[in-house]
């Protein structure tokens, strides 16, 4: 995949004038229509490790409206491997945008319980799963582990962000957190906002794929998570539209939204001291939209 189409926006408008801050967007959206954002990244070397060691299936875990599963079908069917999704809840009658297209990049599906699939969705696959599909590589939901995390640390070596005093990524598995946190300096504060409600056990997540105690720059907020995952409500949608009027730059309800809306609540707060330099991180997932009804957004 291509990362030519990256760039740094700046977002400027009454607030950050007022509290004196420059905040820039990451627009790792713009890189690819269907394996956009912070997906590859995570998924790069979980291929690359499938095909040197002569693997021509992969497996994988998420949702009927996973970005995960969608990108990892786009992408391993580009590489030629065959997919398998393993997906969380009965099947819906009718499918997801999101399982056409995955089934469009010829994924099969499996669908499991959510208690089978919460006690399968991080490990490996079960004999169930691998008498039904036979030899597969194995990727965990959302490409949480150390090769997701490792991916994810290229997000800021696409350029020079050291410049930046402060990195804000949305926070789903805790995989793209622990890279940015492994890829940024000392000088560097990072704040993840969780997409998730009451998600605590986060912390320790990510302090397992790091391997080692969480820094002191590092702070994770679970105040703009709009119900859930996936949940929104219409003030949500409406900042969502707001933004893009404002910015011309799309954001998903699930992830991006929550994360901007964050920032921008936090900077009424004084979160970030006056002259900082904020970089946020666009992790794509816009596809995710199309579950909305049609005229809720104006994008």
């Amino acid at each position: 995949m291509q990362t030519n189409n990256i760039s740094i926006d700046p977002v400027e408008n009454e607030a950050t004038f007022q509290k004196k801050v420059q905040l820039d967007i990451l627009r790792l959206d713009k890189m690819h229509p269907v394996v956009s954002g912070n997906k590859w990244f995570k998924l790069q070397y979980y291929i690359q490790d499938a095909l040197s060691k002569g693997f021509h299936s992969l497996l994988t875990f998420g949702g009927a409206y996973s970005n995960h599963i969608a990108a990892a079908a786009y992408a391993a069917n580009e590489y030629r491997l065959k997919t398998v999704g393993v997906i969380r809840g009965e099947e819906p009658q009718q499918w997801s945008h999101t399982l056409q297209e995955a089934a469009a990049s010829h994924m099969q599906f499996a669908f499991l319980p959510r208690n089978e699939y919460d006690a399968v969705k991080r490990n490996a696959c079960s004999s169930k799963l691998e008498q039904q599909f036979g030899k597969v590589y194995v990727i965990p939901e959302g490409g949480f582990g150390p090769l997701g995390m490792q991916g994810a640390a290229n997000i800021l070596r696409i350029t020079d962000t050291s410049t930046y005093t402060h990195i804000v990524a949305a926070v789903g598995t805790g995989t793209t957190i622990s890279g940015i946190i492994q890829a940024t300096g000392a000088h560097q504060q990072i704040t993840g906002i969780s997409a998730m409600k009451h998600t605590f056990s986060l912390n320790d997540e990510i302090q397992s794929l790091l391997n080692t105690p969480l820094p002191g720059r590092f702070r994770l907020v679970h105040d703009y998570h709009f119900g859930g995952y996936a949940k929104y409500t219409p003030a949500l949608t409406a900042f969502m539209n707001t933004f893009y009027h404002t910015t011309n730059i799309p954001l998903d309800f699930v992830y991006t939204a929550k994360m901007m809306y964050g920032i921008f609540d936090l900077m009424g707060k004084d979160f970030f001291p006056p002259w900082s330099r904020i970089l946020a991180i666009h992790s794509g997932g816009l596809q995710g939209n199309r579950s909305l009804k049609p005229g809720v957004l104006v994008f």
